[in-house]
């Protein structure tokens, strides 16, 4: 087990309530800016997954009032690059290299997307994907997404 990184330590001493969770992603948005045009909302963080929610709100609907399907794109971007922010290996880092993303089902209500950890080769230059699911709030997969992660070693 690798030493928790600052955005874990952070959830465990904030993310148990509301307040928290939204301090939380605020924080997240003041670091990633663009990520604030969802309205994130975060469920979970550990390091094996990462739970990410959105609303369905006038901003990020389209001209069929439902969600976007590349504001659930920047979910999916969002979950996998906050887990790979928190829970990677210390001595690795990171960066999206791309993404492959199934829209499965009209998004009409409130998201929730899920990052799961890949396995990682510490000290390999490699190509992981982060697999994403989105449901809706009847859980129901609307977004099933891969996010092609680059990762090095970090120079000494």
């Amino acid at each position: 087990m690798h030493e928790k990184s600052l955005p874990l330590k952070a959830w465990e001493k904030i993310g148990h309530n509301v307040l928290g969770r939204w301090l939380f992603a605020k924080a997240v948005c003041w670091r990633v800016p663009y990520f604030s045009s969802i309205s994130p909302t975060f469920i979970e963080y550990n390091e094996t997954e990462v739970v990410v929610g959105m609303k369905k709100k006038k901003k990020v609907t389209n001209h069929l009032g439902t969600i976007h399907v590349i504001a659930i794109a920047n979910l999916c971007e969002l979950a996998a690059g906050t887990l790979m922010e928190g829970a990677l290996i210390s001595s690795m880092r990171w960066i999206p290299k791309g993404m492959n993303i199934q829209y499965l089902a009209k998004a009409n209500s409130i998201l929730k997307a899920t990052a799961t950890m890949p396995l990682i080769q510490e000290g390999v230059v490699n190509d992981v994907i982060v697999p994403v699911s989105v449901t809706d709030e009847d859980g129901i997969e609307v977004v099933r997404a891969d996010i092609i992660m680059y990762l090095t070693p970090k120079k000494k």
